[in-house]
């Protein structure tokens, strides 16, 4: 059923003036900071211990167990973001850090395959005794997709034999005719079909497989644990089984329920499965539930999960901006299910939303400075309230350094260095450009063929491709139209083209391309007002703006406080200006004259507050909170 397959890391060369800067930054900075503070040597930052635990479980140093049971992943997912980054810019001495910690982790493994450093150390007596709470099958699963990371970014196997026998060890204990269980934590089920993919051993396939089947099947297995176990960590209620995805077999559901991380990997995972074996009824339900994020529970900035209440989806239109969860991680998972979305078919809107993850909610999670992160992503903030007051206690003003529970910050970055896996497609027939970043990339459509592209995107609406071939090759070129796009021209050496075909998003060039041909997309991209549904209740009556896929929001730092009082006349045009902002750089800002309500000392009145001009200024929402601490809102009243 795969309808096109993306490109790998090592067949994308990015070189772009928007991506390279964030991945240069991951890479210098990002990554070894993480390092630093997994190992506890950052002062004032919450203690890790991650890598510490391993060296424990290894004999390596003595001590005890410390942190979330599911510590293990945070050094899985830095493992991964190092694979990536050292195929990005090779550095022998990150490598042989890297290296030390994966020799490390195949002395913490257990003879019989077994990797879990707290029930290595702190509960050896209670492996896979709860496997509704205890992450166990999530971190092999995070450490599975690291090792096949080092496998197909380095071709580095030292990883990926500690983690087979770990995979091996699952396969042989849980299926059919074995002993039942499936994940508390989806994860492991995406992360056995990569291994299935470098390996060609399908029992690992199989195994991903039955843990979607037994999924939602009854007897509920959760329930059964509980009353039997002896150990309980997180203390979670095994009958809710909407919050753990259970209440009814994968291939049923129909709306994005729970939590909102562990029903994107499983998304993920059934998205890929279909693919894998052409099962159309698995397509379908992962149809239903795109159908359904997207269209009535997903924040204008991709952001999902709108509960703090077990970080979860919530009801159909419910998005609150100031109390919002909108985890990154939750966002990085839509961002994998669209990616498997478009290996399945190929549509524009799994593209749209994929950019709106990236350029938006993605991005939000990370300081500047790649040292500060954010674990929630909300769209209006207020000082004095937002972080203070016990509903808002999770909404963070300012991004902290690290967490206790630090699944973000590692998640960002193994993403942005594996950027080049999310840019170009191939079939046998086509080449599909996805996203808009300048590089180069080698496909083997057509017996081999090369692209170079040049583009100022996510600012400039320009983009221009140029062919490298050795001789004239006949095959179709897709470039993904933006949904956000109402104007654009195509241009083929200089030249505007009328013949072609958009299909779900895409402009399919059909012919015969000869070395050096160009293709230009022109796309204008003015700045737009935008509108919720009204039955978004937070939202009804306010506009938010947005310049191409950039999703736009208003600081104190420059429309000063109580941006509750601001109003957009429906009458007011929206200009775009290149600004330097303190401390980041030159970027396009959105002006609109505006108005705002003055305030007095009556806490009610029968006569309307009085108003006075104002001229307000959005900058892009993921930059915001890089320039001091304050208010923030991404919807703003507007007025006729």
């Amino acid at each position: 059923m795969k309808a096109q397959k993306f490109l790998g890391i090592n067949s994308v060369k990015i070189n772009d003036p928007f991506w390279s800067k964030l991945q240069d930054l991951v890479v210098s900075t990002v990554i070894p900071y993480q390092y630093e503070i997994m190992d506890d040597r950052i002062e004032g930052a919450e203690k890790s211990h991650a890598l510490e635990n391993f060296r424990i479980a290894a004999g390596e140093s003595e001590g005890e167990f410390y942190g979330m049971v599911f510590q293990d992943s945070d050094v899985a997912k830095w493992l991964e973001a190092v694979a990536y980054s050292l195929a990005i810019r090779p550095d022998p001495e990150l490598q042989a850090k890297a290296e030390k910690v994966i020799d490390t982790i195949g002395k913490a493994q257990q003879p019989d395959g077994y990797i879990d450093t707290y029930f290595i150390v702190k509960d050896p007596v209670h492996r896979w005794a709860d496997l509704h709470e205890a992450h166990e099958l999530y971190c092999m699963g995070h450490m599975i997709e690291a090792a096949v990371a080092w496998k197909e970014a380095l071709g580095k196997e030292e990883l990926l034999d500690i983690m087979k026998r770990a995979a091996d060890l699952i396969c042989e204990r849980f299926g059919k005719d074995k002993v039942r269980g499936y994940p508390g934590h989806q994860e492991i089920e995406l992360a056995l079909i990569r291994l299935y993919r470098v390996t060609g051993d399908r029992k690992y396939l199989d195994t991903a497989l039955y843990f979607l089947n037994e999924r939602g099947t009854k007897p509920d297995l959760f329930i059964e644990e509980s009353k039997t176990r002896d150990i309980k960590i997180f203390q979670m209620d095994p009958y809710d089984l909407k919050y753990a995805q259970t209440h009814m077999p994968v291939r049923e559901q129909d709306k994005a329920v729970g939590h909102a991380v562990r029903a994107g990997y499983m998304y993920t995972a059934m998205a890929d499965m279909a693919s894998e074996t052409g099962e159309e009824e698995l397509a379908e339900a992962c149809r239903r539930l795109w159908d359904n994020i997207v269209s009535r529970r997903m924040y204008i900035t991709g952001g999902v999960g709108s509960t703090v209440h077990g970080e979860s989806y919530s009801e159909d239109y419910e998005l609150p901006n100031d109390i919002v969860y909108a985890e990154t991680c939750a966002s990085i998972s839509v961002a994998f299910f669209a990616r498997r979305m478009l290996e399945l078919e190929v549509k524009g809107e799994y593209t749209d939303i994929l950019e709106k993850e990236l350029y938006n909610s993605i991005l939000s999670g990370m300081q500047s400075d790649g040292k500060r992160f954010f674990y929630t992503n909300p769209l209006e903030v207020v000082p004095g309230v937002s972080g203070v007051l016990p509903e808002y206690a999770h909404v963070d003003p300012e991004r902290p350094g690290w967490y206790r529970c630090a699944c973000c910050p590692p998640n960002v970055a193994r993403l942005l260095t594996s950027l080049g896996e999310y840019v170009y497609g191939q079939s046998d027939d086509t080449v599909y450009a996805h996203l808009f970043v300048s590089g180069k990339a080698d496909f083997d459509t057509a017996g081999g063929v090369s692209l170079k592209c040049e583009t100022g995107y996510p600012w400039d609406g320009n983009v221009r491709y140029t062919m490298d071939l050795k001789t004239r090759k006949d095959f179709r070129f897709a470039v993904h139209i933006p949904g956000w796009c109402w104007d654009y021209t195509i241009k083929i050496n200089g030249k505007e083209e009328e013949e072609y075909d958009i299909i779900d998003g895409y402009a399919y060039l059909d012919r015969s391309w000869a070395n050096g041909d160009t293709v230009e997309i022109e796309m204008e991209m003015e700045p737009v007002r935008m509108y919720a549904n009204p039955k978004v209740r937070a939202d009804a009556g306010c506009v938010a703006l947005m310049r191409g896929p950039v999703v736009y929001c208003f600081e104190e730092t420059d429309n000063g406080e109580d941006l509750q009082a601001l109003r957009i006349p429906r009458s007011s045009s929206i200009r775009m200006r290149r600004q330097k902002l303190s401390g980041l750089g030159d970027f396009p800002v959105l002006l609109v004259k505006g108005v705002r309500l003055i305030d007095s000392d009556e806490l009610y009145s029968d006569e309307p507050f009085d108003e006075t001009e104002a001229d307000l200024k959005a900058v892009p929402y993921y930059l915001w909170g890089n320039r001091g601490k304050g208010a923030m809102r991404v919807w703003i009243p507007e007025i006729r």
